[in-house]
């Protein structure tokens, strides 16, 4: 029987791969980065490396391999390890790059997947793909966000490719302000989700209904915040940020376990838990 990777959202997390931002550089591709730059503020690596440790160690105490990449100084965004792909049970999705700073970081990224033995099972031939844009409904539903880096013909390109599969593909249009569709939906934990409902479309929000999802609803002025940019640990655990008080409290009173990082300066560079960590296997 072949290697399962990773089949759905929420079963418990037991490989991830990541990349410190020990060469991160600010740039203008997100707009909450673009708001600190115009305020003057700079990246100040050493602490954002300091938030990035607390991250990976959490990781490590419940129970996650983490795999680190070798950050590249030539990468200024190498940090945010979601956005090269995705994973799937059968291997890997490799995306498609929208700005041209980050298309320099998907062979790096692919030539670890091939050192850990993890195959690529489609790739993103035409229009965009980013891996914020990806999420597992169910083990045969995915959903692309089409919001600021994944477009309809990459959607298109990669419905073809896995079809073969047995995925069926949905679109998420959401305004292009949000960046990806993990800044603003998240799956936490089986049939529960966090999502800024005032910025999902409501077909995707009443197929959420329809397959019973309990929604915990995220204000708008907390998706810059990273209210729902947070991680599912599985087994009822959720990585978050520790400073969104009140979407933590609304997944603790569903009897959610929420490990709480604090991360600050990282934020700024428009990512959260859900950015920086790509899954490569879930039992």
């Amino acid at each position: 029987m072949s290697e399962v990777f990773v089949s759905n959202a929420t079963n418990e997390l037991k490989k991830v791969l990541v990349c410190s931002p020990e060469y991160y550089v600010f740039n203008g591709i997100n707009e909450i980065t673009k708001s600190w730059m115009e305020k003057g503020e700079t990246e100040h690596n050493d602490q954002m490396k300091r938030e990035w440790d607390e991250l990976i160690q959490a990781y490590e105490e419940n129970g996650v391999e983490v795999v680190k990449m070798t950050p590249d100084p030539t990468m200024q965004v190498q940090t945010f390890a979601r956005d090269f792909g995705a994973c799937v049970a059968e291997g890997a999705i490799i995306g498609k790059f929208r700005h041209p700073v980050r298309r320099v970081e998907t062979a790096a990224y692919e030539a670890k997947l091939k050192e850990l033995g993890v195959p690529v099972i489609a790739r993103c031939n035409a229009g965009c793909f980013e891996g914020g844009d990806f999420w597992m409904i169910d083990e045969y539903t995915i959903a692309f966000g089409l919001v600021d880096r994944t477009d309809r013909a990459g959607v298109d390109n990669l419905r073809e490719q896995l079809a073969k599969y047995g995925y069926t593909v949905v679109g998420v249009p959401c305004p292009p302000e949000n960046l990806h569709l993990d800044m603003c939906f998240n799956i936490v934990a089986e049939k529960v989700c966090l999502a800024a409902t005032r910025e999902l479309p409501y077909e995707f929000l009443k197929m959420l209904k329809k397959r019973k999802f309990e929604i915990i609803d995220v204000p708008s002025e907390l998706v810059f915040k990273h209210g729902c940019n947070v991680q599912a640990l599985g087994n009822g655990r959720v990585m978050a940020i520790k400073n969104n008080k009140s979407v933590n409290d609304k997944m603790k009173a569903l009897g959610l376990d929420v490990v709480e990082v604090d991360l600050c300066q990282i934020l700024k560079a428009g990512g959260g838990p859900h950015c920086m960590t790509f899954p490569l296997k879930r039992d």
